[in-house]
This record gives structure tokens, sequence and C-alpha cells, in this order.
């Protein structure tokens, strides 16, 4: 039932739903402890197809999570970017390219809009444009393939962050050892 929750959302991971991604928000729907119309990005299009899916009534979105806008793309103004890749760190999709101390650009066909690149740029350097318009036919096709994309991004990040982080741990943990072999004291004979 989460994954068909999870099917059902836009899957921008923005958190504006107060839940850290799409997938803990499914969670947190199918255990009955968020409502469905927390999700600014699905609008009532995706609040729809969640009361029907889970056959209850719709109802509108909540405010206190944000309002419904078009499908945007963030963008940075690269004469403005000083390199810091504070938004390559807290892109959920790795929509952002760049290095430290170089100019970052934004992979427009990944990016998901959630917004979340903004707040920690230091330079106000990102801003976000509407995406550009699709034919209504074709916006409908390619809603569930941006959305299950993204999806992948996602997942591919978390696996990425996961392994960095058990990389950086087994390090730690053989400095550790190197660290007690030189302090071990010497058996004199």
């Amino acid at each position: 039932m989460i994954d068909q929750i999870n099917a059902l959302l836009p899957q921008t991971q923005c958190g504006k739903c107060g839940y850290q991604g799409c997938r803990p928000y499914a969670e947190a729907i199918a255990a009955g402890t968020a409502d469905i119309n927390r999700c600014p990005p699905g609008g009532d299009e995706g609040i729809l197809a969640l009361a029907d899916f889970l056959g209850v009534d719709p109802k509108p979105l909540d405010a206190a999570c944000g309002i419904h806008k078009l499908r945007a793309v963030a963008v940075i103004i690269e004469g403005d970017c000083i390199g810091c890749a504070k938004c390559l760190a807290v892109c959920p999709v790795d929509a952002i390219m760049g290095a430290a101390k170089l100019m970052h650009s934004v992979i427009e066909s990944e990016c998901t809009g959630c917004e979340l690149c903004i707040a920690p740029c230091p330079v106000d350097c990102i801003v976000m444009q509407e995406a550009p318009p699709e034919s209504p036919v074709l916006s409908g096709r390619l809603k569930p393939v941006r959305a299950q994309q993204a999806r992948n991004r996602y997942d591919m990040r978390a696996l990425r962050k996961l392994r960095e982080e058990e990389e950086k741990s087994a390090r730690a943990r053989e400095k550790k050892a190197a660290l007690l072999a030189k302090l071990k004291p010497r058996v004199v004979s």
C-alpha cells in the first residue's frame, strides 16, 4: 500500500508536507498519521488521486504546507555563483552539477522544483523559473515518467550517501586501529 501511495506522489522530495520526502509522507498516510492534503506540488490533482485510491473524500490543500504552483525548475545565475557547493548538498535528486569553488549548473530535466537549494545559497544566485510549457496530452503522459525518474535519482542519491557514510566510518576505524597500534606498549624481552 505504501508503494502505491508513494507512486501517486510527485516525487519532488521537497519536504513541504512536513516529512523528509515522498516515501515518508506515503508511510504516514498509510499509517493514518498524515492527511492526504499536505502535498503542494501534487495540488488538487494529487489530492484527488490519493482520495480515490484510499476511498476517502478529497479536501482542500492544507495552506500551512504551501500553495500549488506551476512546475518550475531551479536556475543558477552563473555570474553570481561563488561555488560554495551548499546547493549540491541539499538537492535530493542530484540535479545540480559542480564542485567546490567552481560555478554550478542545474540539470533542468532532472530538477524536481523542490526549492531546497534556494535557502542555503549565501549569494541568492538560485531562482525558480517556470518550466517550459507542455501540451496537456504530453504533460499527462510525462508526469508519471518524471516522477519515476525523480524517485530513481532520489534512491540513487540515498544509496550514494549511505556508501559514502560507510566508507567514512571504515576510514575512521582504520585510522583508530593504526593509532592504537602505534600507542600499544611494546614488550621488551
